[in-house]
């Protein structure tokens, strides 16, 4: 492994995410993963079903088509 390498996978260990940045990472890998199987597969589909998931329950969504 290079030293550059090296000093990059370093400083990355020491980045933490925000609760937008992790969900905005769960999305993308649902996304890249439903699509290999399905190219029918959209990033807004992606976007709406977890938006449902994050809904308490009972209550619509109002996210806006």
């Amino acid at each position: 492994m290079t030293k550059n390498l090296q000093t990059l996978l370093e400083a990355a260990k020491k980045v933490v995410l925000t609760e937008e940045q992790k969900e905005q990472q769960r999305r993308s890998f649902a996304y890249g993963n439903t699509k290999i199987e399905n190219s029918r597969i959209t990033r807004e589909m992606v976007d709406r079903a977890a938006d449902a998931l994050n809904q308490p329950k009972g209550e619509p969504s109002h996210r806006s088509e």
